[in-house]
């Protein structure tokens, strides 16, 4: 039958608000009550007959409240089907059907935001009455859930319109419903336990937020959620823009992977690095940064893993720029560039990225694992005749920490630590190297002796055909491809090395 009415109720509530209409109302249709704690008590309170769950499963609530409805006597008559051998087995172990589940859980993401006490966090994650939600909504063909006070509205509604009988939708819907707040739930606790610092991280995401001046462009609003203070000190310049922030989040993950190498320079645009070099000294390092793109470099995010002085400082005010992120600018060096008020400078204090990652699309989010990962020299397997030399192994990684940040299809060329052509973002593989050597060539790159790297396998060999034709002499590559070997035979007939590290660094 879908109409069901309710007779009998199991109530267990973190907060009490809302609740005394409907405590009124199953009162007077007579409802069999059966809760624990503070709100049995408050029920006594209200007058209407309740009779403790304790009572029912003859155990008390024991370790400090941990352990109270957990027990077949709850979810045995919480999860019968009203069927013979249900209902049989039922009267054999003298276990009361349930008909009605109103639960409002332990306030885990307010606790989050008021303490750092982890103990205290630990114990707002709420064990049995969650379990009663998904329990009560697994059986919804018999039983009405109620799993938080934004049902209480409709609940009153069933009560008082239709004396407690519900239709098989009506009981279809709440069910729905409290998946819908379990899963939310237990995505609350996860991102807890995913972020750094004791669930800083996810404290700042609840926390603040700050509006933009517009999103990616003036007709688009825009908000951050976060706290850019605990990354950055901001210098001077004007406000941080969307577009500004999202920049920034791809230069700090690009030289993440240069923290702790010598000095290192990146250039990026609209999320893509234009420039990238490793040299002896910042400023040498800037100059060959510059040098892969210098007309991308206009209105860019420039990054650096090292002090700026004061010489680096004077060239880099030679072009226009948006944000420059450094770990710390010597006190002339500030001070000069301090001079262009609108320019922003940053300081930066903690490279942090975020090991999950979310994106909001279609009507929901996706959410994934940030690719924190990124080869060493001897994860390299060499699938060519001819080894790579230990000058060109440096580039190769190199190449391939630059391809791992730039959008896909991808290929890097670099020589000695530098970027020299990119191509990113292209619907073929032939098509962004013929991009890189363009740029490399438009730019006065001489590829002879360069390398090259790809965020994926070659389908066909024809970039390593294309590559060899330019001078590269080393090609550095996931593998994977059924016609992989086509590629290799190729190098090995004209000289190149090629390595394959097993991980592909895809971008979309």
């Amino acid at each position: 039958m879908a109409s069901k009415k309710i007779r009998s109720a199991l109530i267990s509530v973190y907060h009490k608000d809302g609740l005394e209409p409907i405590i009124h109302e199953l009162g007077r249709l007579g409802v069999k009550i059966y809760s624990t704690g503070g709100t049995q008590r408050f029920i006594e309170g209200l007058g209407v007959a309740v009779e403790a769950v304790e009572q029912l499963t003859s155990y008390p609530s024991i370790l400090d409240g941990r352990v109270k409805t957990l027990h077949p006597k709850v979810f045995g008559g919480l999860l019968a089907r009203r069927e013979e051998s249900h209902l049989a087995q039922l009267e054999q172990y003298d276990i009361p059907e349930i008909d009605l589940v109103i639960v409002d859980l332990y306030p885990f993401e307010e606790t989050v935001a008021s303490t750092d006490d982890e103990a205290e966090i630990i114990e707002k994650i709420d064990i049995g009455g969650i379990a009663l939600i998904r329990g009560a909504a697994k059986n919804f063909n018999d039983v009405v859930v109620v799993p938080s006070k934004g049902e209480y509205g409709m609940l009153l509604q069933l009560l008082r319109e239709q004396d407690g009988v519900s239709s098989l939708a009506e009981r279809r819907e709440l069910a729905r419903r409290a998946f819908l707040v379990s899963s939310h739930y237990d995505t609350a606790i996860f991102q807890y336990f995913s972020a750094d610092r004791e669930g800083e991280a996810f404290k700042q995401s609840i926390l603040e937020s700050e509006p933009l001046r517009y999103g990616e462009n003036p007709h688009q609003e825009a908000v951050f959620y976060g706290r850019l203070e605990d990354m950055f000190e901001k210098i001077g310049g004007k406000e941080l823009s969307y577009n500004n922030l999202v920049d920034i989040d791809a230069a700090v993950g690009l030289m993440r992977e240069f923290k702790d190498a010598a000095p290192t320079f990146a250039i990026l645009k609209h999320t893509n690095s234009c420039g990238v070099a490793t040299r002896s000294a910042i400023l040498e390092a800037w100059k060959d940064a510059l040098a892969g793109d210098n007309i991308s470099a206009f209105g860019g995010i420039l990054i650096s893993n090292t002090t700026i002085d004061l010489p680096t400082a004077q060239e880099i005010d030679q072009i226009f720029y948006e944000v420059l992120i450094a770990p710390d600018f010597d006190a002339d060096a500030l001070e000069f560039l301090s001079k262009k008020k609108k320019r922003i400078l940053l300081r930066i204090k903690d490279w942090h990225v975020n090991r999950r990652s979310f994106k909001s699309l279609l009507n929901g989010v996706i959410e994934q694992d940030t690719d924190l990962r990124i080869e060493s020299a001897g994860e390299l397997k060499t699938a060519t005749k001819r080894a790579p030399t230990d000058d060109e192994v440096e580039s190769l990684l190199f190449a391939n920490i630059c391809a791992k940040h730039l959008k896909s299809n991808t290929i890097v060329l670099a020589k000695g630590k530098q970027l020299v052509g990119m191509g990113c973002g292209q619907t073929s593989r032939v098509d962004a190297l013929k991009q890189a050597i363009l740029k490399a060539r438009s730019f006065g790159f001489e590829l002879e002796g360069a390398v090259m790297a790809s965020d994926a396998f070659f389908p066909f060999p024809d970039c390593v055909e294309i590559a060899h034709e330019a001078g590269i002499t080393a090609v550095i590559q996931p593998g994977g491809s059924i016609k992989d070997q086509e590629s290799i035979d190729f190098c090995d007939g004209h000289g190149m090395a090629m390595v394959l590290t097993g991980v592909r660094h895809f971008k979309h």
